[in-house]
C-alpha cells in the first residue's frame, strides 16, 4: 500500500498514518518519508479547518517525526502523537509534554 503526498494534510490522515505505524503496517522509515514528502507548511495546509491548538500538535508531531533519528522513535507509543493531536485548549501542555517526553527514546 503505497501513502500518498497531497497538498492538505488533515488531522485523519494524519492519525491514520500513526495509526499504521503504531500497528507495525508501515516502517519508521516510511513514517519519516511521509513526514518529509507532507510537511512544508508553505506548500502544505496542514489541519485546515481545525483548531489552532490542533493545527498546533500537528505541526509540532510531523515536524519531531520528521527531524528524529530513526532509532528514537517510539512506535509503542504512537497513541500520544495522537492524544496530543485530538488536544484542546486544557490540554495542549500535558498532552505535548507527554509526547515529546514518552513518544521518543535518548
Amino acid at each position: 500500500m503505497t501513502i500518498k503526498t497531497a497538498t492538505h494534510i488533515t488531522k485523519k490522515q494524519l492519525i491514520d498514518v500513526l495509526t499504521r505505524w503504531g500497528s507495525q503496517e508501515i516502517t519508521t522509515e516510511k513514517l519519516q518519508h511521509w513526514m518529509l514528502d507532507n510537511f512544508e507548511p508553505d506548500e502544505f495546509k496542514i489541519g485546515e479547518g481545525e483548531s489552532e491548538y490542533t493545527i498546533e500538535a500537528m505541526h509540532i508531531v510531523m515536524n519531531e517525526y520528521e527531524i528524529a533519528l530513526e532509532n528514537k522513535c517510539l512506535a509503542a507509543n504512537f497513541e500520544l502523537a495522537i492524544e496530543f493531536i485530538n488536544t484542546n485548549e486544557e490540554s495542549f501542555i500535558i498532552n505535548r509534554h507527554a509526547f515529546l517526553q514518552r513518544g521518543f527514546c535518548d
